[in-house]
């Protein structure tokens, strides 16, 4: 019985995963070990669950049923072990986070660090990228991301928000007529940063203008690269202020358009529902938000 309910948790992975290669990253296993279970588990049970291709997997009319029984098992299984490790007092595992490269010296990532200094028999592995990663496919148990969340099947929580300015070089607003209000930005060149979306939203007082980035040269996939492109006159971009706020002291760069406010944009922690290790997950965020708020942190992104 335990090697069917092995088979089951790992035929639910890479279901969730979408491909054998991928489930054995998230479990830590090879390929062929994981195809093993799985055709292991169809001889047993007499039917094909999975249906391949070089393409993709699909599923069988079976292994549709037997992916709910396994996911409740799973779940209940998850439970269980998030009771008993909620109660221990000293939390032990190993996490693998991805955040914004830009968040490195962020009291985001301090927060990350204390609860490492604090819970000694915790190992943790950090990404630093601007990138989206695939979290259930690459095994992440938990990634922070900014600006708006797409609709998935991730757990989201908003752990606080990030404040950005509108900005160009000197240089570069020199060689355009003034931009006076956001209609005068239509045709203006923008710098696109891939995670971040291509409209944004602008207020004053009573008034709101969404404004579109139609004129886009220069695509980077980071925040510092795109603060560089626009340090070099390229064109503009909303900027988070803790990366840009000496270079508008030092007249590098201008803030465009200051009395129009820009909509704040949250710092969100997404996690698989069904994490591996949901409890440690889940007693680091709890860390996270209380360190954040302790400290009256208010950051506004991108």
């Amino acid at each position: 019985m335990i090697d069917e309910l092995r088979s089951m948790a790992i035929f639910a992975t890479v279901v969730e995963t979408g491909s054998f290669s991928a489930a054995g990253r998230r479990l830590h296993l090879g390929t062929s070990v994981v195809s093993y279970h799985v055709s292991e588990l169809e001889k047993r049970l007499g039917v094909t669950l999975l249906y391949r291709s070089t393409r993709a997997l699909s599923m069988t009319h079976e292994g549709e049923r037997l992916l709910e029984a396994a996911q409740r098992m799973i779940s209940a299984a998850a439970d269980g072990l998030d009771m008993i490790a909620d109660l221990s007092a000293e939390p032990s595992g190993a996490l693998h986070l991805t955040a914004p490269a830009f968040l490195q010296n962020s009291p985001y990532e301090a927060a990350i660090w204390s609860f490492a200094a604090r819970y000694t028999n915790v190992a943790i592995t950090l990404r630093s990228s601007d990138k989206v990663v695939d979290i259930i496919g690459e095994g992440w148990d938990l990634a922070i991301r900014i600006g708006r969340l797409k609709d998935s099947t991730l757990k989201a929580r908003r752990l606080g928000d990030f404040e950005r300015r509108l900005v160009a070089s000197p240089a570069y607003l020199a060689s355009v007529e003034t931009i006076k209000t956001p209609k005068d930005l239509q045709h203006r060149d923008f710098v696109s940063i891939e995670m971040v979306p291509d409209t944004e939203t602008m207020s004053y007082k009573d008034k709101q203008q969404t404004v579109s980035h139609d004129q886009i040269r220069i695509r980077v996939d980071s925040v510092r690269a795109a603060r560089s492109a626009v340090l070099a006159g390229l064109g503009l971009q909303s900027l988070p202020l803790t990366e840009i706020a000496d270079d508008m002291q030092q007249g590098r760069l201008v803030h465009v358009l200051p009395n129009w406010s820009l909509e704040k944009l949250g710092v969100f922690a997404v996690w698989p529902e069904t994490g591996p290790r949901s409890a440690l997950t889940r007693r680091l965020l709890e860390h996270i938000k209380t360190s954040i708020s302790a400290e009256k942190v208010s950051l506004n992104p991108l």
